[in-house]
């Protein structure tokens, strides 16, 4: 599937002029750096390789970033095998982009896939029992089995019980990923993170079988059930943040579960059914993230009339009117995926009495979607506002 080029020129760096979707991974792959996720110059040998190449060439794709991360994970091992702790909890963290990064376009997920993905997973854990950051690899019980995640410890805090924000990610992201998008930032501010990859998502989909669900409350409370029998944690200040389609379900978790603090979408949803009709009825010749047929796979259906019908009740109108606690929508004035009128709409519905939409321009940066574009300040400006809401002064 070939993506459009854009209408008009982008105001933010496009490295595949014309491919939105390799172009949006690799501002990704790219933003990640402050956060230890990326190299440039692995990066730019992942670019070299894909120089020429089809846009719609995921194999081309998959191999250029699995290779690239084959070597990145064989100099951690090199590294840590001469006792070098740290260096090689680094090359760990950037093989974790690479691989999942490797992996995102490929579907049906086959098992050079699958293995990759593992790979991926592997390095992450590696880089848990190097980093000097305390991080704990957990499993929330869910409905019988459970949903994997990890518990980020809070720093430069003397509080017995501390808050904590629950962290989901969205449509084709995974909580390695997300880690690589401001987590060693938020708990600085002494507020403890658990990241989480929820129905649809990560290994929830890939190793557990939890295809995508509207009534993503289930996972939040889960979630909020397991931080409540927790000594370290203050389940009165817990909040929940989740990115791109986690703007549907932040927003549905906190105003179906009473036991969130706050609130931040990062990146509006407001009709999702709507969004995807949109998609389906354009070909996909529109500015998507992940091939079209993506959506069929995590919503484990085997048409795309079938992944509209169980769309249907991915509306947040007639569900964020229920919601009190604080709320905070983040989105780009310049998204080409979900429209500005979303947020607003979501916004105005919102029957929380502190609400904010802090939209984004390209004058200032972030106007794209999620803020891949200048994801530091996103960062500064959600988390700043977490610790307004959630620690004590």
């Amino acid at each position: 599937m070939a993506n459009a080029a854009s209408k008009k020129d982008p105001q933010y760096f496009m490295y595949f002029p014309g491919n939105y979707r390799w172009s949006s991974a690799f501002i990704n792959m790219l933003s990640s750096a402050p956060y230890g996720g990326c190299e440039i110059g692995e990066l730019d040998r992942i670019g070299r390789r894909l120089k020429g190449c089809a846009p719609d060439d995921d194999d081309a794709w998959f191999h250029a970033c699995r290779d690239v991360a084959d070597t990145v994970a064989a100099f951690g091992d090199e590294r840590r095998s001469s006792g070098h702790r740290f260096s090689a909890a680094h090359a760990y963290l950037r093989a974790t982009n690479y691989y999942q990064m490797a992996e995102r376009f490929r579907t049906p997920k086959d098992e050079p896939a699958l293995a990759a993905y593992r790979r991926g997973v592997e390095c992450f854990h590696a880089f848990v029992g190097l980093t000097d950051l305390e991080i704990e690899i957990v499993e929330i019980p869910f409905e019988g089995g459970s949903l994997p995640g990890y518990f980020v410890h809070a720093q430069g805090s003397t509080e017995a019980r501390k808050p904590c924000v629950v962290y989901f990610d969205g449509l084709d992201v995974t909580k390695e990923i997300q880690f690589m998008r401001g987590v060693p930032d938020l708990i600085k501010r002494g507020i403890s993170c658990l990241i989480m990859d929820g129905p649809g998502t990560g290994e929830a989909i890939r190793f557990r079988g939890h295809v995508l669900r509207h009534d993503y409350e289930a996972a939040g409370s889960a979630c909020m059930d397991w931080l409540e029998r927790r000594p370290d944690v203050d389940a009165s200040r817990v909040g929940v943040v989740a990115i791109s389609l986690g703007g549907y379900y932040a927003p549905r978790i906190a105003s179906m579960e009473p036991r969130f603090a706050a609130c931040i979408a990062w990146g509006a949803i407001w009709d999702y059914y709507a969004t995807w009709k949109k998609r389906i009825e354009a070909a996909f010749n529109t500015s998507l993230s992940v091939p079209g047929h993506h959506i069929m796979w995590i919503l484990g259906v085997d048409s795309l009339d079938e992944a509209l019908r169980r769309l249907e009740p991915f509306r947040l109108d007639g569900v964020v009117q229920k919601m009190r606690c604080p709320f905070l929508i983040v989105h780009g004035a310049d998204d080409e995926q979900v429209p500005l009128v979303d947020a607003q709409s979501l916004y105005a519905a919102s029957g929380s009495a502190d609400k904010t939409l802090r939209v984004f321009t390209a004058e200032e940066g972030g106007a794209q979607h999620c803020q891949r574009d200048y994801l530091t300040k996103v960062a500064a400006v959600m988390w700043d506002w977490f610790e307004d809401k959630l620690v004590r002064r």
